[in-house]
């Protein structure tokens, strides 16, 4: 009995190994060709994506650093605007002023002209007033003989009728 599963065992081991080897080379003629043209193209796939992911990343890079250089030029470019803006508010408030003290000191000196121009004709018809009384005062002296206590209170007649005037 030993000899026969020995021989079986041997038998099963042939078709086995037979069958085994049969299979490798069915495999072999027909679709050897197909598995590996499969592993190439799923290599070839992987690479690619590979690449692509280092060629976007790379991207990615250039463009983060073509951000980081246009922020900073902004950052100047919005430095040397608020500069030019303070110089021209400066230089404005320069005129502004200026030209404030230029238009009160005309209006100051048209006011003092104002103030001579009507000290002179104050003047000017006081004057004429005093000229008037005078020759009143003049004439009625010239026509009564006064003592010195009459004369003297036609002068303060005289006088408060000019402070009236």
């Amino acid at each position: 009995m030993s000899t026969l599963i020995n021989s079986t065992s041997l038998g099963n081991f042939i078709i086995v190994t037979g069958s085994f080897i049969l299979l490798i080379v069915l495999i072999k003629v027909f679709a050897w060709e197909q598995l590996t043209s499969i592993f190439d193209e799923r290599e070839k796939k992987i690479a690619a994506d590979i690449d692509g992911a280092e060629a976007a990343r790379e991207q990615a890079e250039r463009l983060a650093q073509q951000r980081q250089e246009e922020l900073a030029g902004a950052r100047t470019e919005a430095t040397e605007i608020i500069e030019t803006a303070k110089e021209t508010g400066k230089k404005q408030e320069a005129q502004i002023v200026a030209e404030a003290r230029e238009t009160a000191g005309r209006l100051k000196d048209k006011a003092e002209a104002d103030i001579a121009q009507s000290k002179a004709e104050a003047f000017a018809g006081v004057k004429d007033d005093v000229a008037d009384l005078t020759v009143l005062l003049a004439e009625k002296i010239m026509t009564k003989e006064l003592d010195k206590e009459a004369q003297s209170k036609l002068i303060d007649n005289y006088l408060d009728q000019l402070g009236d005037a």
